[in-house]
């Protein structure tokens, strides 16, 4: 019985054009899918690529079985959709970019030192576990690698060494920069009564309020560290890559504050390990 080697013939013929550079292109381009996943992942955004594949594989099993009907309107439709994409991913495609800008040559320089960063987050906890005990709002925002000059735009200009005594004058109950979101770069108040964005996810639970999803919204868009203080319970939250956790202690939002101000910095993903406050 003659064997049949055209399989493997062609299998070799195709390995023997790809060179080391079409190697390297595609170990380029795998990293880069594989880190638009992981920046995608447990956003809005993951469910509208999930619906986007469906309708590209809905219209590659039409025109496999001629429907003619049905592909020509899935194709005008995938290509509206991909005209409709830069909108429907704006914060996205922002947050890439925000990325993409970030470098040894544009690193931050507002990273301190052990004793500079253990004062700063001691001081920090401090004013908060002030604030809860007395139900005072607050929203305090740590700048890490992504600026944030454009919500300090939004708020009063301040640049004062943090302490604790400071904090805890600017969320004076009743005065122009309560209610709003106060900004640290380092070792600094830069800005206060900045205006977040609001979170656009519908599946948190209905307990959080204003503070709460400003506070998701712009860790969605940012690499920011906020603290809230709420008003209604004087619960301690922390919020980071969308994600939030609840009912923190003080002693425990120290240990999570201290590696904002110094590298390495750590991740929502390693807090959810050892807290379960996430909604």
């Amino acid at each position: 019985m003659p064997i049949d080697i055209t399989l493997p013939t062609q299998f070799h013929g195709i390995l023997s054009t790809i060179g080391w550079f079409d190697v390297l292109d595609i170990l380029i381009v795998a990293v880069i899918l594989y880190k638009v996943y992981e920046m995608l992942q447990d956003t809005r955004a993951i469910t509208l690529v999930k619906g986007i594949l469906v309708l590209l594989g809905v219209t590659m099993v039409c025109s496999w079985f001629d429907l003619h009907v049905i592909s020509w309107l899935l194709q005008k439709a995938v290509t509206l959709l991909f005209v409709a994409l830069p909108i429907v991913f704006q914060p996205e495609l922002r947050r890439a970019l925000e990325h993409l800008g970030q470098g040894t040559f544009f690193a931050s320089s507002n990273l301190l030192n052990d004793e500079e960063a253990r004062n700063v987050a001691k001081e920090i906890t401090k004013a908060v576990k002030q604030l809860a005990a007395t139900k005072t709002g607050a929203l305090l925002v740590i700048e890490r690698d992504m600026g944030l000059n454009d919500v300090c735009d939004t708020g009063i200009q301040i640049e004062g060494l943090i302490s604790a005594e400071f904090l805890l004058n600017v969320f004076i109950v009743n005065t122009p920069l309560h209610d709003g979101a106060s900004v640290i770069r380092g070792n600094r108040l830069i800005a206060a009564g900045c205006l977040l964005p609001l979170t656009e996810n519908r599946r948190l639970s209905t307990e959080l309020g204003t503070r709460h999803r400003a506070a998701i919204g712009l860790s969605e868009q940012c690499d920011a560290l906020i603290v809230v203080v709420s008003e209604e319970t004087g619960t301690i939250s922390i919020a980071e890559n969308g994600h939030i956790m609840r009912h923190l202690s003080p002693e425990y939002l120290q240990e999570l504050l201290m590696p904002a101000f110094e590298a390495p910095k750590t991740n929502i993903k390693d807090m959810v390990r050892s807290w379960r406050g996430k909604v």
